[in-house]
């Protein structure tokens, strides 16, 4: 491909990118059509001849386009996934252009200051003070592998790494912690019988005499506590655990606190809602997802370390193909002895240009608005005798539920289920569903910019209307048995 191909092929897709967001409204959000389909769609032996660039565009445009789900559509409030900046879309653009490796300095050295400035910008939202370093990681799961492994590693004095985990070792999180922590303590050998789930208050935080209870019963048990792991933003609820608390016990115990802010980090951008995250600085160590709600591209997460040093007591290997002899000052950084990856893109380029596009005050209302739409729907169930919530909102996540009559927990299961897969099929929008504490509930997420209030009245109205009518077919089918 030349540079006239090459530059005719672009301009063609940057035009339909660009068409394409100022019409996503008007799209269906989810597209109808089967796994079963688009597996025979693409079902093809590897090419062995290339083929013309506009013809691949045209297939791009046949088979990839119509069947993507629209993340940026406003009416998307299911898995946090947002709308990606479109600064940031050009920053993805730049990077893979350049294929910088910063893994290795002399692979990318202005994509590592560029990095390493992301990084400090993160550590100063945190409130990090110049001790402190990170890296950009694949996203959250990474991140909390990253700070599990620091925890471990801390824990032993440095021998995990090299003697692997001896003795009984225990970490302690909450019912509601994502998923990545289970895969991180298993991962770095802690295991998942060795992670202690403990129950929440009835504001979904960790309870504190549960976590005392725990680990009592394990010193008795000659079972180490080496890690607690709090959540400053639960992926359910927004939930924020009591930091100080978690912070004042694991001084106790010489445990390491790791918190898990992937999606409530963007809270720290918030004009309106001041102080939500207090305390999110006395961690060790803190996830923070920039493709969550800071609305970079994926990927783009965060590890972020109170103590840059730990990074390299737990990574700082220097193999001798990887040596850089130039580095007489030691001032080129290489992020493959201070992380745990040796090939790395450049994540924080578009990171950067949405920052310098468009600012934190600017973010931070993109923020504020979806915190204003989930308390919107909050108010809108509140008033209504059909539904509950199960909590007010803290960030932009809302939980609600069907509580109409004669139907019990089961059978709400599966209205919830079929409610949802309804408004999939409509095409306006996505939300998904979860439980808590046993019961159903509608899980509604608006981390959109594209979001308005009235997107919230509409989705109100249309639950109402979809929950009712598969109330009466639940109904019905009781009376024909």
């Amino acid at each position: 491909m030349d540079a006239n191909e090459f530059r005719a092929v672009g301009h063609r897709l940057i035009d339909f990118l660009a068409d394409y967001q100022a019409t996503l409204e008007e799209r269906p959000l989810f597209p109808k059509v089967e796994a079963a389909f688009l597996n025979a769609l693409f079902d093809e032996r590897v090419p062995q001849e290339g083929t013309d660039a506009h013809a691949v565009i045209r297939e791009l445009d046949e088979k990839f386009f119509p069947y993507c789900s629209h993340v940026s559509h406003p009416g998307y409030m299911g898995l946090i996934t947002p709308t990606p900046a479109p600064m940031g879309i050009l920053g993805d653009l730049v990077a893979s252009a350049l294929n910088q490796n910063i893994g290795t300095y002399t692979i990318g050295p202005s994509g590592v200051a560029i990095e390493r400035r992301v990084v400090r910008w993160l550590n100063d939202l945190v409130g990090y003070d110049e001790r402190a370093g990170g890296n950009l990681t694949s996203g959250g799961t990474m991140a909390s592998f990253i700070g599990l492994k620091l925890a471990r590693d801390w824990a032993s004095g440095d021998r995990a790494q090299h003697d692997g985990v001896t003795g009984q070792w225990a970490a302690y999180s909450s019912e509601e912690r994502h998923v990545a922590v289970d895969k991180s303590a298993d991962a770095v050998g802690i295991g998942r019988t060795g992670l202690r789930i403990l129950p929440t208050d009835d504001r979904f935080r960790i309870r504190i005499d549960a976590l005392e209870s725990a680990i009592e019963q394990d010193r008795r048990r000659g079972i180490r506590p080496v890690c607690i792991i709090g959540i400053a933003g639960t992926t359910n609820t927004g939930a924020v655990d009591p930091l100080a608390e978690l912070r004042r016990i694991a001084d106790r115990e010489r445990a390491w606190l790791h918190v898990d802010a992937a999606y409530g980090g963007g809270m720290l951008l918030s004009h309106q809602y001041p102080g939500i995250l207090e305390g999110l600085a006395l961690a060790d160590s803190v996830v923070l997802d920039p493709h969550k709600w800071f609305f970079a591209p994926l990927d783009a997460g965060a590890v972020l370390v109170k103590d840059a040093a730990r990074l390299t007591a737990s990574f700082g290997m220097r193999p001798a193909y990887l040596t850089d002899e130039m580095d007489v000052r030691g001032e080129r950084y290489q992020y493959c002895v201070h992380g745990f990856e040796q090939s790395r893109r450049l994540r924080g380029l578009k990171v950067w240009m949405s920052f310098k596009r468009y600012g934190v005050k600017q973010i931070g209302e993109w923020i504020d608005r979806n915190v204003d739409e989930a308390r919107r729907l909050y108010e809108l169930v509140a008033a209504s005798d059909d539904f509950e919530a199960a909590v007010e909102p803290v960030m932009s996540a809302i939980c609600i539920r069907y509580c109409g009559p004669q139907l019990d927990e089961p059978r709400l299961a599966r209205l919830h289920r079929e409610v949802a897969r309804r408004i999939e099929s409509g095409g306006r929008f996505w939300i998904s569903t979860t439980v808590l504490k046993g019961r159903s509930y509608f899980r509604i997420n608006p981390v959109n910019f594209r979001t308005r209030l009235e997107h919230m009245d509409e989705l109100f109205t249309l639950l109402r209307r979809e929950c009712a009518e598969v109330r009466h077919q639940l109904a019905d089918r009781a009376v024909a048995r």
